[in-house]
């Protein structure tokens, strides 16, 4: 069963979203496999202290998006292969480089400043000038 033992809710974030995000990112990063069951939308919204509306939503969300399968009265499970952990975790990087470099150009950064800093922060020299 997919764990949701890292998920920490942010204020300011629909709910909803926050759920689809984790996911998202579970299949992104290969910690969510294919036929893995989702906790139900029951037991997800109990112990998120949520309506159960809103994890209905979110898992709405995600069969719609082809990510998980639910049948009426059987588990929900994801629905994986190659090309949709592909597509998911280009739309989840794309996404995040993009508010990057947004925030990068607000404060007057070159490109050429920018891959610099990407560089240095990737090789764990946040610190350093």
């Amino acid at each position: 069963m997919l764990a949701f033992d890292a998920f920490h809710m942010e204020e300011g974030v629909p709910i909803y979203l926050q759920i689809m995000r984790f996911v998202e990112r579970s299949v992104a990063a290969g910690t969510a496999r294919d036929q893995e069951e989702l906790p139900s939308r029951r037991t997800r919204a109990a112990l998120l202290g949520v309506n159960p509306n809103t994890v209905q939503k979110a898992y709405r969300l995600l069969e719609e998006e082809g990510l998980m399968e639910s049948r009426s009265g059987a588990k929900s499970v994801l629905t994986l292969n190659e090309r949709k952990v592909r597509d998911v975790r280009t739309k989840l990087l794309e996404g995040e480089a993009a508010v990057l470099v947004a925030a990068l150009k607000e404060t007057g950064a070159s490109k050429e400043e920018a891959l610099a800093l990407v560089e240095r922060l990737w090789d764990g020299k946040g610190g350093e000038s």
